[in-house]
């Protein structure tokens, strides 16, 4: 059975064929190249990919970035809808399934939101459980520069703390919108926020994610 991980792969590399090299994404400064690019090095130069999270190796990871993005854009969207290689923690289907949905889904709304007419992506309820499941395990990380308490509820009432403190601003939206939101791709999740004025526009400009 296809996993949701191996699904949104072949969405987003679908989405990035279609859009071509030189389209515009969510991603502040980057083509559907750069976000290709992005994806293969992450799951092929771990030597590299680490410079996401530690900032020594963040010059190191932007030359290999630079230099894949420099490939035939064929190439590169071969790369990644083959998938990681074998020896790849990638390459197991719980690491996949864990790692990948989440940040495929995302990737896969940047290239379709970075359009002029784009509508919401109706999400099956399994998947949108996934995707929740991703937001309750890892809101504080991607929450933690968060200026103002910020809570995430879904429509049916369940919540999640992406960060402590106060004032509080309440995000209410379809898991799927609260994964973009919680991401940094505020402007473009399709929520409702609740809070005093000021402490609901310093949410939506705060630079969240990982």
């Amino acid at each position: 059975m296809s996993t949701h991980a191996k699904r949104e792969r072949l969405l987003l590399a679908d989405l990035l064929d279609g859009a071509g090299p030189g389209a515009p994404t969510l991603c502040e400064g980057w083509s559907t190249r750069d976000l290709a690019a992005h994806l293969v090095v992450r799951e092929r130069r771990p030597d590299a990919a680490a410079g996401v999270l530690v900032k020594p190796l963040a010059a190191r990871l932007a030359r290999v970035q630079e230099e894949f993005a420099a490939k035939p854009y064929e190439e590169l969207l071969q790369l990644f809808r083959t998938g990681p290689p074998r020896m790849s923690p990638f390459a197991l289907k719980q690491v996949d399934e864990a790692a990948n949905s989440f940040e495929f889904y995302v990737h896969a709304e940047d290239v379709r939101r970075a359009r002029p007419e784009w509508t919401p992506r109706e999400l099956d309820p399994v998947f949108a459980d996934t995707l929740w499941s991703r937001i309750e395990r890892g809101a504080r990380i991607f929450g933690r520069r968060s200026p103002v308490g910020l809570v995430l509820r879904r429509p049916d009432g369940r919540t999640a703390v992406a960060h402590r403190g106060v004032p509080v601003v309440t995000v209410t939206g379809e898991p799927g919108e609260l994964a973009l939101f919680l991401s940094g791709r505020q402007e473009s999740a399709r929520v409702g926020l609740e809070g005093d004025k000021e402490a609901v526009a310093a949410a939506r400009e705060a630079k969240l994610g990982v």
